[in-house]
């Protein structure tokens, strides 16, 4: 699994997966695989030919009952932040954001999410390379489902 996949599971996974609960007193949303088919008495003709209509001719496809919506990755963050137990300030460090996944932030893993993003300077673990890496995972999330505060975006 790619360095980015481990990152973005962390903080999107189950949560932009999951379905949202219901509102308080709302009905309860069947999800499309059980919501039973209705019983078909008789396959419609097709004009006086005497052919029927397959069961599935003209019938939409099934959806998706629940929206997705973009997940609040700042929140996320702060929490698991809180849950180290350490000192880290995802919002300027690669590093940090890493270690509060609970990441091996090392060199050699920063190296391959360079990789992976698409970085082309010396993978040196230098400011540069990690100031990039840090906006590059920031705005990947932000394609891939996740709402990152405007401060932090380019």
């Amino acid at each position: 699994m790619s360095i980015f996949s481990k990152i973005k599971d962390a903080i999107l996974g189950g949560v932009a997966h999951a379905a949202p609960a219901p509102a308080t007193g709302a009905e309860p949303t069947l999800a499309p695989s059980t919501i039973p088919e209705p019983a078909a008495t008789t396959a419609p003709q097709i004009g006086g030919t005497g052919q029927t209509v397959p069961p599935t001719a003209g019938a939409a496809a099934p959806t998706s009952l629940a929206t997705s919506s973009a997940v609040e990755v700042a929140p996320i963050l702060d929490a698991a932040i809180a849950r180290s137990g350490q000192k880290l300030n995802w919002k300027h460090s690669i590093v940090d954001l890493m270690k509060a996944l609970g990441m091996d932030a090392s060199l050699a893993e920063r190296k391959e999410l360079a990789e992976e993003l698409g970085y082309t300077g010396e993978k040196d673990g230098s400011a540069e390379m990690n100031i990039w890496l840090h906006k590059a995972l920031l705005k990947k999330l932000s394609e891939n489902g996740g709402k990152v505060p405007a401060e932090l975006r380019d």
